[in-house]
């Protein structure tokens, strides 16, 4: 795994909570929900791939 992965991670986590905080003080919940879970997928699709080849190096390591 990247160190760049981490920062990438923590860069969205952090605009996420700023678009976030400032959404719900304006009284957009809703819309402060949505960019929470957006935030929250975007990371998840980052992630898939890196999954992805830990299982691949898991697998080759064990000859499957």
């Amino acid at each position: 795994m990247d160190v760049d992965l981490i920062f990438k991670i923590a860069g969205i986590g952090i605009i996420v909570a700023v678009l976030s905080q400032l959404l719900k003080r304006s009284e957009r919940d809703e819309q402060a929900l949505m960019i929470t879970i957006a935030g929250l997928v975007i990371v998840l699709l980052m992630l898939v791939g890196e999954i992805s080849k830990l299982f691949d190096t898991i697998k080759s390591s064990f000859g499957f």
